[in-house]
């Protein structure tokens, strides 16, 4: 996902059975990324980008670098967040990067994610702009729900719930869609859609991407 132009959390993240992918976020995104080999990002048109993702079912030192290299490459786009087909990899695996609306960084990574399905009190929507590092240069506006649950595994196959609110739930929406075949783009109206496209082919990309054949 692209970026768009504390109180500590972490007792509360414990006691309901999330994730603590706030302690030492700085540190763990270095060492991923410093591991690592950045990659070219592929973009729309690319058929990896237009299916869904394959199980992740090793968790071994492959999968490992492969975590690493995304890091690497989220950094090198400037992204908040990165799956693995955007990269070229057909594995259910996103990685990310993300500051919450309080400001608080958020550093995971999440194999096999599923969002739940929220309860009808919990689905507030937020219209905010979206951006794609897969649709390099554009962006929209797309109503998502402010808050995300999303149940999956870690890097050594433990299951793993990570929750978001604003900004970062809409980043675990996102990042979750791509690897079941979905782009941000596909959720707009066909008038948002051109339009974003449009952007896209008016601009230049920041950072290395491969070419559509």
């Amino acid at each position: 996902m692209a970026q768009q132009p504390v109180f500590d959390h972490n007792e509360e993240r414990a006691a309901e059975g999330f994730v603590d992918d706030v302690t030492d976020a700085a540190e763990r995104e270095e060492a991923h990324r410093e591991r690592g080999t950045s990659r070219p990002i592929t973009v729309v048109g690319n058929p990896v980008l237009h299916k869904e993702c394959k199980d992740v079912t090793e968790f071994d030192d492959k999968l490992a670098q492969l975590v690493d290299d995304m890091f690497a490459s989220q950094r090198t786009a400037e992204g908040v967040g990165l799956a693995a087909n955007q990269i070229g990899v057909d594995l259910k695996v996103f990685v990310y990067d993300c500051l919450d609306d309080e400001g608080v960084r958020h550093v995971g990574v999440v194999c096999n994610p599923v969002l739940d399905d929220l309860p009808v009190e919990r689905r507030v929507l937020d219209d905010s702009n979206e951006g794609c590092l897969s649709v390099p240069g554009a962006y929209a506006e797309l109503p998502r729900p402010d808050y995300a649950v999303v149940r999956g595994q870690d890097i050594e196959g433990n299951p793993i719930v990570v929750q978001g609110t604003g900004y970062f739930a809409r980043c675990l929406q996102h990042e979750t869609d791509h690897l079941y075949g979905y782009l941000y783009i596909d959720r707009l109206s066909k008038r948002d859609r051109k339009d974003a496209l449009k952007q896209m082919a008016e601009r230049e990309p920041r950072y290395p991407v491969v070419a559509n054949d």
